[in-house]
């Protein structure tokens, strides 16, 4: 029992620690963009490891219908971030803008934590926005139409809704200057962070979670019921569910996951056109 709870409240912020370290030597690689990527591979399977030893539920451990499209949304969204990040760098020098201000004197993980800010607050006023309009809801509703909630989760997205989720923030630092070792840097941080967030693991983040969108809050977000998801929208940071109102501590079981009635497809290929059905 007492290894249990070790693992139960020391793995997150052991890991996360782990991968912000891991992180910090980006800049003075050869390669910094295959040394994030191999970080969050190895970050990622640390969770789905850590899932399938202590999981939350243990009926989420079965693969369903719908395990194929998440190994596809996973590997696409994630080669689309790095390439994201590559593209930052293509688009400036062909346009020769250095930015408006940026502090390049900062230490880089400052840097890289400034960064994630704007990114941040662009996540969770595109994700509220999602909840309220109707096309938007569609390309959002490929993530929320999981049964289960683990560690592939986080990257279950419509890649046009991933985009449009994080363009604003990407635009802002763009205009600052930021420089693109620093949003890879920030991308695979989050990346770790969000396979924590939807993971079935059972841990427990102790008074982190009032600040970070970890897993015992965010399930609250999947709910069955409409109505009963409004709640815990936040990314990585939950300052701005609190600063909106929708920060949600549970008071009440879970309950059922996914959307009434089911209606999204279980293929890949079939979630990327459900948004555009004129039946969805």
């Amino acid at each position: 029992m007492a290894a249990r709870s070790i693992v139960r409240y020391g793995a997150y912020p052991v890991l996360m620690a782990a991968v912000i370290l891991g992180v910090a030597p980006a800049p003075w690689r050869d390669v910094p963009l295959a040394w994030l990527a191999g970080l969050v591979i190895a970050g990622l399977t640390a969770v789905a490891l850590l899932e399938r030893w202590f999981p939350f539920d243990p009926r989420w451990r079965q693969l369903d219908r719908d395990f194929p499209a998440d190994v596809i949304h996973a590997v696409i969204n994630l080669v689309v971030m790095h390439s994201a990040v590559l593209g930052f760098v293509v688009l400036r020098n062909w346009v020769g803008w250095q930015g408006m201000w940026w502090p390049n004197d900062w230490p880089y993980l400052a840097q890289v934590f400034m960064a994630g800010l704007p990114l941040d607050l662009s996540l969770y006023a595109v994700h509220r926005l999602s909840h309220r309009y109707g096309f938007l809801w569609r390309l959002h509703s490929i993530h929320h139409s999981s049964r289960r909630l683990y560690w592939l989760n986080g990257e279950r997205r419509h890649p046009l809704h991933a985009a449009l989720m994080a363009g604003p923030g990407l635009v802002v630092l763009g205009v600052l200057g930021a420089p693109a070792e620093v949003v890879g840097g920030w991308f695979a941080i989050l990346a770790v962070h969000l396979a924590f967030q939807h993971s079935n693991f059972d841990y427990r983040a102790g008074p982190l979670r009032y600040l970070l969108g970890v897993a015992e809050l965010h399930r609250w977000h999947h709910r069955e019921r409409f109505e009963d998801a409004q709640v815990n929208f936040g990314e990585f940071w939950l300052i701005w569910d609190h600063c909106f109102g929708t920060f949600y501590q549970p008071r009440s079981p879970l309950g059922a996951i996914g959307i009434e009635g089911n209606p999204v497809p279980h293929r890949y290929g079939e979630q990327l056109v459900y948004p555009f059905r004129a039946d969805a």
